[in-house]
């Protein structure tokens, strides 16, 4: 009996090397929702790649090598990386000049004064280079609704437990616009250990205000997890050009 084998392309054999997770990293953060594969059952895992490399500096391989595998082991955003611009597609961004917030689950690592605390300080960063206030409101529906919740919560984006993904957030707009989740089965600290509240939601709340990842490794807005001194933190130049490119200068 003959045997034929059949013949593996370029992007079967890369899809075959790539571990799953590696492959489900690509597929978040780096997959164009919007593109169409002309039939073919196999994405462009190699384009992908190249993609994340590019993004972050990395030396354009298109293979998985041991700092593009290191940098996708990194805490970060669940947002993705795929974007034109620092702005989301369209440029949404709250008309209102006072936005409301609401946080309707705490987590229970922290006292709900300093979630409070913390999340206003957050939203302050902004507000201190921006023509917008933000007002916590305790009933009812805010533009911004906010949670702590671990795995599923709600929405199509489960969280995967500790050190992967740390939160997400919505571009602006109604119904779930804006809105923004943390993961709770992170170790959420006000300090430099483990995973810095402050930190975490100032980057989750500048999606909420419109704003996509930076490329800038020294942004807020950059898609992975780096503690700062929080002391006297402002918003860093690439974000503040980026959120007053939406919303303009706010003038004291």
């Amino acid at each position: 009996m003959k045997v034929t084998r059949k013949r593996i392309n370029k992007k079967q054999s890369i899809q075959l090397f790539l571990p799953l997770s590696s492959q489900a990293y690509l597929s978040q953060f780096y997959r164009d929702k919007n593109a169409t594969f002309s039939g073919r059952i196999l994405p462009n895992l190699e384009k992908e790649l190249k993609a994340m490399q590019d993004f972050f500096g990395l030396e354009v391989t298109g293979k998985l090598d041991s700092n593009t595998l290191e940098t996708m082991k990194l805490p970060r955003c669940g947002v993705t990386d795929v974007a034109r611009y620092g702005h989301f597609q369209g440029k949404p961004k709250w008309k209102q000049s006072v936005v409301t917030y609401r946080i309707t689950e705490y987590t229970s690592q922290l006292s709900k004064r300093e979630v409070d605390t913390t999340i206003t300080k957050a939203f302050q960063l902004y507000s201190d280079v921006i023509a917008l206030d933000f007002k916590q409101i305790y009933n009812g529906t805010a533009d911004i609704m906010i949670l702590f919740k671990a795995e599923y919560h709600g929405d199509f984006y489960p969280f995967d437990g500790p050190n992967g993904v740390l939160a997400h957030a919505n571009a602006p707009g109604p119904e779930q616009g804006g809105d923004t989740h943390f993961d709770d089965d992170e170790r959420w600290t006000l300090r430099s250990r483990d995973i810095n509240l402050l930190l975490v939601a100032a980057h989750e709340f500048g999606h909420a205000l419109g704003l996509e990842h930076s490329k800038d490794p020294l942004a807020l807005m950059y898609p992975t997890y780096r503690y700062v001194n929080t002391n006297g933190y402002t918003l860093p130049r690439d974000d503040r050009i980026g959120v007053q490119a939406l919303y303009g200068k706010c003038f004291l």
